[in-house]
């Protein structure tokens, strides 16, 4: 025993040398919260964490993520210890330009980081959206001695990570639930950026998570054999979460500045570290690992023994389902059906001949319910505004009740439903959808940026786009919110005029597979537009032309949304007037602008630099597609409490408006 708790020591002190090292060669990071949860981190990764560093994407593996993401090099000398593509060079390139080694895990970069972590609270709230991916996975594909989807999900948290408020969100969430098979570690080092955090935060966090549902244990964190024992005890609870409350001191191992908020954001400086390395009894220099240190982490054999076992279960289970076998392979590697696209695209034509006249929500949901019957694994939901946003379909199972279901209940927790989701698709399996009102993105704005960061699939649908909800008032009124999607890096973004642009929406937003959608949505009903062949196939360009006149246009109109209609009604007054008008619905400016250019010279010509821009949003955005000759009918405050058709006219979103504005271009 005297020597396992030795080798255990050494072996935790190789992350405390590795995470000092790195971070004094950085000059930044942060080496308190790996050198404190080092012992944790050895027992787990070295006693119970399966995974295989020669394949970091084997599909049955633990996930592992580190929701203090400041503590990166925690992750990193895991990893680097463990076998994984991650050199004692990568390492010493820890925060520089380029690396493998940023300075907060990014998902795509490191090769064994689950999500990319920073923004606390999220690493957890995407763990919580992994273990529900993990579980509905199982109920939807395993049998009666076929356990193939089988892991667990583990988290490290801090003080910070359970202070903001989306930890309240997604723990709540995920103990009604019983996810029994998520385990988080709670950093309890009492000490944040500001110094010691019982000045701010006194919550009896035990209290707090027994109150949500889930098993609650306490180590001393330092102590290897409770951290086991406890791991042990978490597994063996299939029905409730388990929080692992460890008390450790931050900058465990340093003589001078252990327990103080000095190691949370600093270097340790030479002189500390060279009385740390006394102090751990680690005489090697920096960076230097002993090979006996080295092998006692090495995990790619053990790893690979894991990973072909499973295999070997895939096999047999291929041969006794092998309908189930075909449609778990394509769910995992993230392949849409070969049917799909023609079977959405016989959809969109049924929508164009159907002449329906409904909300654009309305629209969405019947695109729901035709999609999610060719697609399983759609998994969608709502921050308890189901019958608002219309997210529900008739296939829809609640996995609160069924456990193979396809719908979750999130309750009034937009911020942690995003993330969830963000977690589900990271996980793989699934394409989750998750729905608001517009204006609350805010409420979710964090995760929502996180899931572009990422490029992750996940699906967020808008609805109550605009002033033209009416009644609820300027709180409930978005403004701002559709610029922001919108100038989000690697967001698409789509305001559709009617139920046939909605289908089309729908249908690229299945397919794009290099980040999320955003749908926004009408509550108020939209006329259904006519069009040609060719219209019908140019909507999925983003921008097309709905209403030309002869010859070149002298002005032209775009528009989104429920402004689309209103403009048309404009346009065919200027032409009958003999004013050479031409209206452009652009429902996804970004699409549009991936478009080459030959097609959006044909759409916007350069040479019409009379333009206007009509959107009951905010008007600034679109300045970059009317030029500075163009004028915009937009939003330049917020709205006001009164009905939807009071109010758009109030704000000037009228025909006799529009016509009025491109009167004015003579003048």
């Amino acid at each position: 025993m005297a020597e396992q708790a030795v080798s255990r020591k050494q072996s935790a002190n190789a992350i405390r040398a590795l995470s000092m090292d790195a971070v004094q060669k950085a000059k930044s990071g942060h080496p308190g919260a790996p050198m404190g949860m080092a012992d944790i981190a050895q027992v787990l990764w070295c006693d119970f964490f399966k995974h295989n560093p020669g394949n970091p994407k084997w599909f049955n593996r633990d996930r592992f993520v580190l929701s203090n993401g400041h503590g990166s090099m925690l992750i990193y000398s895991l990893l680097h210890l463990s076998g994984y593509d991650l050199s004692i060079e990568d390492l010493q390139q820890f925060r520089q330009l380029d690396s493998k080694t940023p300075g907060h895990p990014e998902f795509g970069y490191t090769p064994g980081v689950e999500t990319t972590t920073g923004p606390l609270g999220q690493g957890l709230a995407n763990a919580v959206g992994m273990a529900i991916a993990e579980r509905t996975l199982a109920a939807q594909f395993n049998r009666k001695d076929h356990e193939l989807i089988d892991h667990f999900t583990y988290v490290f948290a801090g003080d910070g990570c359970l202070m903001e408020g989306i930890s309240h969100e997604v723990c709540s969430l995920a103990g009604t639930l019983n996810l029994g098979k998520l385990i988080v570690f709670y950093d309890d080092n009492g000490i944040s950026i500001d110094g010691e955090v019982e000045q701010w935060f006194a919550d009896d966090t035990c209290k707090r998570f027994e109150a949500y549902g889930w098993q609650v244990l306490s180590v001393d964190g330092h102590d290897p054999e409770a951290i086991a024992d406890a791991i042990r005890q978490s597994h063996s609870d299939s029905e409730r979460p388990t929080l692992i409350s460890c008390k450790t001191i931050i900058g465990f191992g340093s003589p001078n500045k252990q327990g103080t908020a000095a190691t949370h954001g600093n270097p340790l400086g030479d002189e500390e570290i060279a009385a740390t390395r006394a102090a751990l009894d680690w005489p090697h220099g920096p960076f230097v690992i002993p090979e006996e240190i080295k092998k006692s982490w090495g995990a790619t054999e053990k790893g690979f023994t894991a990973e072909s076992a499973w295999k070997e279960k895939l096999v047999i289970y291929e041969e006794e389902y092998p309908e189930l076998a075909m449609e778990l392979v394509r769910r995992l590697k993230g392949q849409l059906p070969g049917y799909f696209s023609a079977k959405a695209d016989e959809y969109i034509a049924q929508c164009q001949q159907s002449d329906d006249n409904i909300p654009s929500r309305k629209a969405s949901q019947n695109c729901i319910e035709a999609y999610a019957t060719l697609l399983p694994e759609l998994i969608g939901g709502s921050a308890d505004l189901t019958g608002s946003n219309l997210t529900n379909w008739s296939g829809s199972s609640a996995i609160s009740q069924t456990a193979d279901g396809n719908y979750i209940y999130y309750g009034v927790r937009e911020f942690g439903m995003t993330a969830i989701a963000t977690g589900m698709a990271l996980h793989g399996g699934f394409i989750p959808y998750t729905a608001t009102f517009l204006i609350f993105m805010e409420y979710a704005r964090n995760a929502v940026r996180m899931s572009a960061l990422m490029k992750q699939q996940s699906i967020f649908v808008y609805t109550h786009d605009s002033i033209g909800q009416g009644e609820d008032g300027p709180t409930h009124q978005p403004v701002e919110q559709l610029a922001n999607l919108r100038t989000t890096p690697n967001m698409s973004v789509w305001r559709p005029c009617d139920n046939v642009e909605s289908a089309v929406a729908w249908k690229a937003a299945i397919e794009k597979q290099d980040g999320p959608t955003s749908l926004v949505f009408s509550r108020q009903n939209l006329p259904h537009q006519q069009r040609s062949d060719e219209q019908l196939a140019a909507i999925s360009r983003g921008a097309y032309v709905l209403k030309d006149c002869h010859g070149e246009p002298a002005v032209i109109v775009l528009a989104t949304g429920s402004e689309v209609a209103i403009s048309l009604a404009a346009v065919e007054a200027l032409q009958q007037e003999g004013i050479k008008a031409r209206l452009v619905s652009i429902p996804s400016v970004d699409v549009f602008e991936s478009q080459d250019a030959e097609y959006q010279e044909q759409v916007l010509p350069a040479a019409v630099r009379h333009r206007v821009a009509v959107e009951a949003a905010a008007a600034d955005y679109w300045w970059k597609l009317v030029g500075l000759d163009g004028k915009i009918i937009g939003m330049r405050s917020f709205g006001e409490s009164a009905p939807g058709p009071v109010l758009m006219e109030h704000f000037g979103f009228t025909a006799d408006n529009i016509v009025a504005t491109v009167k004015s271009f003579d003048q």
